[in-house]
């Protein structure tokens, strides 16, 4: 499975498939599941602690990050099943109101409103 091939519904289904043979859906409430995906970024953020900004990912760390960062995929994908979320309408939806207040010709470059800075 790679990005190119694999669709949001089918990892979404391999998410399921791994969640219902543990009998795990008992477990997988929409409070639980934003419990844990705050958990699995913290994490990753953690990963990032103390490390410059232009310091590489050597090997290891990288394999570290590639974790994290599908823990907090997969837990995200087990909120949008248990909540009936349709992941890319709703992807894209937040791309478009993204689009509308951050307008390219406004905000190309630019990582904060300069206007609220103190």
């Amino acid at each position: 499975m790679t990005d190119g091939t694999t669709t949001v519904a089918a990892l979404k289904a391999r998410v399921a498939e791994f969640v219902r043979a543990r009998d795990w859906e008992k477990f997988h409430r929409p409070a639980n599941l934003a419990k844990a995906i705050s958990v699995e970024a913290a994490e990753l953020l953690e990963l990032f602690q103390w490390r410059g900004d232009a310091e590489a990912l050597e090997p290891a760390m990288r394999s570290r990050v590639e974790e994290e960062l599908a823990d907090v995929v997969i837990y995200c994908l087990s909120a949008a099943n248990t909540i009936g979320i349709d992941m890319s309408e709703a992807v894209v939806r937040k791309l478009e109101r993204n689009e509308a207040r951050y307008p390219v010709g406004e905000w190309r470059g630019r990582a904060r409103d300069a206007s609220r800075e103190p």
